[in-house]
């Protein structure tokens, strides 16, 4: 890729023309294409050159030896397990696309690759995109999964941004997985080679791979109490709902990026017992297995939080009995949105029942089940409307950007909103 041909002034206007540019002064004049690419981006290029990898050479595309894959896939049987029915469903979202769906190990080893015919004029995409390959930096210098391998962080590469000029045509966007001791277990990747997305990749990669990875975290769960909660309770049993696992003594284990958030907690902040990050203590929340509704409970900073329990450990591990709690109080089958209003600050007041419907049609990825970005677009709708169309508290309560609360606007019915 060279800037033969492109306009004369220093201001250029498409993000191919400031990617031809960073090349040029990255590869050829050796000076720094800051403001051109996205940091990560010369980040991934500085080490990709310092494991001397040439970028107008052919890399390696060949699969890892059949002993490496098999030693990966059985280590990560939990991984392709949990992420099975979210990788149909994603599989089923993009098969009008000509995108390709891809899930790595934490090496960036392609374990799972969508099922399907192979797009004739995919040929890089094609050989890239076989269970075995190696996908990492080591091995492809730039590419979005092998940013997110060695920084833990969601990326998007697109056209040039590859190191490598015959990935030149691919784009690609990936996000991590993780496990519930916070270790990547996994990558999740949607390419193509036929031009641009026409979607928000970062969007759809982000909320697939968030779902499997609460599906791996419950599955880890076996001996602990899972909660679900949110603000929202239309967003309980969605990819948006936060999740804590709180072990028999009443610690919590481990909390969701979701969770995080509600929590006012990062990711290195020790998590306490159970009283203290949600102010209830195990008896109360024990109260809430098996309840056929979620309960309002407020957090010690006063938040209110939709919760509901699962039990995943078995009765003689050590959990008592369960004491109810006048501090949490239930849904009832019939309130009206004038009484939830009252109990639930920035909640979207729908019918619970009717949105954890749709959102097992989708997860079962039947022919005729909506997608998630339907349900993502009724859902963003709904807390818009709930919220007087202020978008950046829609956003919080999302657990997403501005970004894509701005881009579903453009696909819904004009009407106002606010970014205060």
């Amino acid at each position: 890729m060279t800037t033969q041909g492109l306009p004369a002034q220093p201001f250029f206007q498409t993000p191919e023309q400031r990617t031809a540019l960073a090349r040029q002064r990255y590869f050829e004049e050796h000076t720094s294409p800051s403001g051109l690419v996205n940091d990560a981006v010369v980040s991934s290029w500085n080490r990709s050159r310092s494991l001397g990898h040439q970028p107008h050479k052919i890399p390696s595309l060949d699969p890892v030896g059949k002993s490496t894959v098999s030693a990966a896939i059985a280590r990560n049987q939990t991984l392709l397990q949990a992420s099975s029915l979210e990788l149909h469903a994603l599989e089923a979202s993009l098969a009008g696309t000509h995108c390709r769906v891809m899930l790595t190990d934490a090496n960036g080893v392609i374990v799972h690759v969508m099922a399907g015919e192979k797009v004739p004029h995919h040929k890089v995409l094609n050989q890239a995109s076989r269970v075995g390959v190696n996908l990492a930096e080591g091995h492809l210098a730039t590419t979005a999964p092998g940013i997110v391998v060695q920084t833990g962080l969601a990326s998007a590469i697109l056209g040039g941004e590859h190191y490598y000029e015959m990935f030149r045509a691919l784009r690609c966007a990936a996000a991590p997985i993780r496990d519930v001791q916070g270790r990547m277990v996994g990558v999740l990747d949607v390419s193509t080679e036929a031009g641009d997305f026409g979607f928000d990749p970062l969007s759809v990669v982000g909320i697939f791979a968030t779902a499997i990875e609460n599906r791996v975290l419950r599955a880890q769960s076996d001996h602990l109490l899972v909660l679900h909660f949110q603000t929202a309770h239309a967003l309980l049993d969605t990819p948006m709902e936060g999740l804590v696992g709180v072990s028999t003594k009443g610690r919590v284990e481990w909390v969701n990026g979701t969770a995080r958030g509600l929590l006012g907690r990062n990711r290195s902040e020790p998590t306490g017992s159970v009283e203290e990050v949600l102010g209830a203590n195990l008896n109360q929340l024990l109260a809430l297995c098996g309840a056929t509704q979620a309960r309002l409970l407020h957090l010690p900073c006063g938040l209110g939080i939709w919760v509901r329990a699962e039990c995943r450990a078995s009765g003689d591990i050590g959990f008592g009995p369960s004491v109810s709690s006048p501090d949490i109080r239930p849904i009832e089958p019939q309130v009206q949105a004038s009484t939830l209003s009252a109990y639930t600050p920035q909640a979207v007041l729908v019918d619970t029942r009717a949105d954890t419907a749709e959102t097992d049609d989708i997860t079962s990825a039947t022919p005729d089940a909506p997608s998630l970005a339907e349900a993502l677009q009724r859902l963003i709708d709904k807390t818009l409307a709930a919220n007087n169309g202020n978008v950046a508290r829609t956003a919080r309560i999302l657990g997403v950007s501005r970004g894509t609360v701005y881009r579903n606007l453009k696909k819904s019915a004009p009407s106002d909103h606010t970014d205060a």
